[in-house]
Formats: C-alpha cells, structure tokens, sequence
C-alpha cells in the first residue's frame, strides 16, 4: 500500500491505495452476471448502457482508456471497463436533473455533495451485482485512487457520509426501508 496527500480544491485528504489498481473488478461482457443486473437497474431509470467492442473509444469518457463515458442518456462500456467507473457514471445520471442529463456530456458536473452522493450511490447499488458487492467496491474505489477524508472509501462510507446519504433521501433515490427507489422489484436492495 502506498499513501499520498491528495488536494482536492481547498481540502487535502490522506489517499490510501493498494499497489496494483489493474486488479478492480471489470463489467465482463453484457449477458454476463453484472451486464444482466446492471441494465435493468439504469434502464428503470432511463439510461441505456451501450457496449462497444473490445479496444473500442469510449464516446464520453472523462478519464479516457476503459472508464465509462457518458452523453445524454447513454452509459458507453466495454467488458474491460471497470465496474467502480460504470457505477459512478451511471449514478452522475441518476443524480443529475432532467434539464442535466439532455446535456451530459463527459463531465457530468454537480457540486461536491452530489459527487459524494454519486460515490455513496455507487456503493448502495454495488450491493445488488453478483460478484462485486460492498466491500469489493469499496476497495476498487481506494484501489483507483478515489480520496476521502478520513483515509479510505470504507471509512467515509461509514463514518462521514451522512449528507450524501441525505442528498439521496431528499431527491427520492434512497428509501431507508427498501434502498434504491425505482428499481425492478427483482433487484430491491
């Protein structure tokens, strides 16, 4: 493992990521366990995923390579994209506004509270894909260099998220008793 001081506009936080990122989960292919409950959960929600050819450019890709892109109402991957990076794209859709998500385009924009709620988003929805879950997401997000507070995706997740988690409640895409609002009744968390 190797720490870093990582700034972020006026805040600074202690980033602890694990040496070998290439080891995050991937989506695998489209009819594999992940594609199959990761379409319906954004389709009910209005985003269509689109799954390119290996090698292919990800149209709206805001960190390039296999990171998931983003325009209008796609969600461009491919099986090689990482799991953690199809996640927090989708949930920038799922977050943004109706009048936002006509214009998303690469930066899906959003102010600080709503990124963080897009990260605790990212992590309530890991829990319905087979072979990922919590824990493994949360240490993909450290693994990629995600930078929190208090050190770790896991410890802001338990200990400082509770306005992100607010922002969800607040806008209707978290329920307390039943997790996700919207989803499949299939895929309730």
């Amino acid at each position: 493992m190797s720490q870093a001081l990582v700034h972020s506009g006026a805040r600074q936080a202690l980033a602890v990521t694990p040496a070998d990122e290439a080891s995050v989960a991937v989506l695998g292919p489209r009819e594999g366990a992940v594609g199959r409950v990761l379409g319906p959960i954004f389709a009910a929600h209005g985003l269509t995923i689109c799954w390119l050819a290996s090698g292919a450019e990800i149209p709206g890709s805001y960190w390039g390579a296999r990171e998931a892109g983003l325009q209008d109402r796609v969600l461009y991957v491919r099986a090689d994209t990482p799991v953690h990076s199809a996640l927090h794209e989708g949930c920038h859709y799922l977050c943004a506004d109706e009048t936002r998500r006509a214009q998303l385009d690469t930066d899906a924009g959003g102010d600080e509270l709503e990124e963080c709620a897009v990260c605790y988003l990212s992590v309530v929805l890991a829990q319905a894909l087979p072979g990922v879950g919590r824990e493994r997401l949360l240490a993909d997000m450290d693994a990629w260099g995600y930078s929190f507070r208090l050190g770790s995706a896991r410890c802001w997740f338990e200990e400082d998220a509770a306005d992100a988690c607010a922002w969800l409640t607040q806008r209707g895409l978290l329920a307390a008793a039943t997790g996700i609002c919207g989803l499949p009744p299939a895929l309730s968390i």
